[in-house]
């Protein structure tokens, strides 16, 4: 293929248990900084809008940068094979450091929206190749603990994000949401650069090329068709001439992004996560979560507040309970796939899901906060056994040289997954609310008049009651798609590679041992 092929990659061996402490800290850091930007932001809009204006644009704060993670999430994880994962982690944090400091200094609307898509240019490194770079330093059956502990970083930096938004915007200034990361940001760096050491390439006589056209063409459809989705039916309506005329150069795009791919030498995207069962049933599967994940985490808020009558932080914390169960239940999934295989694990976790997000249509009106706490609860864990094991066991399927790529593809899927199931459902939430309530209102009308204070009429609750439900019916059945995706695409075991063959990406005689037992 042309490029250099590492002759051991043994990420593990070379940077010690001793410096592996340190390595996992900076991973951490990294980790936390990428979920804390994808939600600081939220709380200090106000602020933000009454200092530079533009509230007619303001959403492209958080569509910019999850845009631009999600279309550099499979150009990184190319990169990572082609170059070793510490010098694309050094320069997707730089990038990123780089994007925050240009937002606390940011002059308008506009410049921030820039700024935030070159913070997002570098934390779409910081999302795969984390999770490619704990892979590396631990084997298989030590994996689950260290997937745990970052999905836990995650999970809570998420939640946190909006609360220590609103606390810096409101004690201190707006601009300090982007300034916090710098100190943070520079020890993980330091972390990587002092402590992380990869093993010297071996080359195999060229040099090795870069598909640029393709990266290009990856990142120009990825772009227009996320924002055709993402603006549809908010900025303009789903069938206006600026929504059709971004569909069609998407779909223009995507026949470019195949045809340069076939060509490439290297491929950003190639052929093989699609031909290969695993990883596509995988990519399928995680593509669902992406999708499903949009009920509770955007419209159970609403719900709690409108239906609930509960206070914004309140709220809140119905959501956040599912942090708890989530991580408990991905660190003792390795106990489950060891005895009956990463598929069997992740179906029983997305099954169990699929009930639980259909019991919510059953939740009595007005209800009690605990009822639907409890179910988040549960969802979590479900959430838990499905996720995890499908990652670890697409990545212990494939040798250190397309293990970034493949990382980076089911993330890719799932935060794809996320953009569509934003559109689908939010467009499933106006539609109901519309029809109940004689077209008078939508749900962000609905969701501004409870943030600005305002209580809403019992037609209204009933009215977001029956939306909400509408969803997560929605979501029971991209849950239930999962499942079938798992059932009848996926092999009943993983082809999971040894570990001496995991470390040395050369092909040997029995190489493959079913399901990591």
């Amino acid at each position: 293929m042309g490029s250099p092929r590492p002759a051991i990659r043994d990420t593990a061996g070379r940077t010690g248990t001793d410096r592996r402490g340190a390595v996992v800290a900076a991973l951490m850091l990294a980790m936390a900084l990428a979920a804390l930007d994808s939600t600081i932001v939220s709380t200090a809009v106000p602020q933000i809008v009454g200092d530079l204006g533009g509230f007619s644009v303001f959403s492209w704060l958080f569509s910019g940068y999850l845009l631009a993670v999600t279309v550099t999430l499979p150009v990184y994880g190319k990169l990572s094979d082609t170059f070793g994962r510490k010098p694309v982690l050094i320069a997707g944090a730089a990038v990123f450091l780089l994007g925050s400091l240009l937002c606390a200094v940011a002059w308008n609307m506009a410049a921030l929206i820039a700024f935030r898509i070159v913070q997002g240019l570098g934390g779409g490194a910081l999302q795969g190749t984390v999770q490619t770079l704990a892979a590396d330093l631990y084997p298989l059956k030590e994996r689950p603990k260290i997937q745990a502990r970052l999905s836990t970083v995650w999970a809570l930096s998420a939640v946190a994000g909006p609360g220590l938004g609103g606390v810096l915007a409101a004690y201190a200034d707006w601009r300090w949401i982007f300034l916090v990361n710098l100190p943070i940001g520079a020890v993980a760096l330091w972390l990587i650069v002092r402590h992380l050491h990869e093993p010297e390439r071996e080359a195999a006589g060229t040099r090795a090329r870069v598909d640029w056209a393709g990266a290009l063409a990856v990142f120009a459809c990825g772009g227009v068709l996320l924002t055709a989705l993402v603006q549809g039916g908010v900025a303009w309506p789903w069938l206006s001439g600026p929504s059709l005329a971004l569909f069609a150069a998407g779909l223009a795009l995507a026949v470019v992004v195949v045809l340069v791919e076939r060509r490439a030498a290297e491929p950003i995207i190639p052929g093989w996560v699609w031909r290969r069962r695993t990883i596509a049933a995988v990519n399928l599967a995680l593509g669902a979560l992406g999708l499903l994940m949009v009920a509770p985490t955007v419209f159970l808020p609403t719900y709690a507040q409108a239906v609930l009558g509960l206070a914004p932080v309140a709220a809140g914390f119905v959501l956040s309970v599912w942090t708890l169960s989530w991580p408990v239940s991905a660190a003792l999934s390795q106990h489950v796939y060891r005895r009956i295989g990463f598929r069997n694990t992740a179906m029983l976790g997305i099954g169990t899901a699929a009930l639980i997000l259909l019991a919510f249509l059953f939740l009595p009106y007005p209800g009690q906060a605990w009822q639907p706490m409890l179910l988040m609860l549960l969802l979590g864990a479900a959430l838990g056994l499905f996720q995890l094991p499908l990652i670890i066991g697409v990545q212990s399927t494939v040798g250190w040289s397309e293990r970034g790529t493949a990382t980076a593809s089911v993330l890719f899927c799932r935060q794809t997954g996320q953009t569509v199931g934003a559109a689908l459902f939010g467009a499933v939430a106006n539609g109901v609310l519309a029809a109940r309530l004689g077209g008078a209102s939508d749900l962000d009308s609905v969701t501004r008049a409870l943030d600005s204070g305002g209580g809403a009429p019992e037609a209204t609750r009933r009215a977001i009651a029956d939306a909400v439900h509408a969803v997560y019916l929605g979501a029971s059945c991209a849950a239930a798609l999962a499942f079938l995706v798992l059932l009848l695409l996926a092999p009943r075991r993983f082809p999971v590679l040894r570990e001496d063959v995991l470390r040395e990406d050369v092909p040997k005689e029995g190489a493959l041992k079913e399901d990591g037992r």
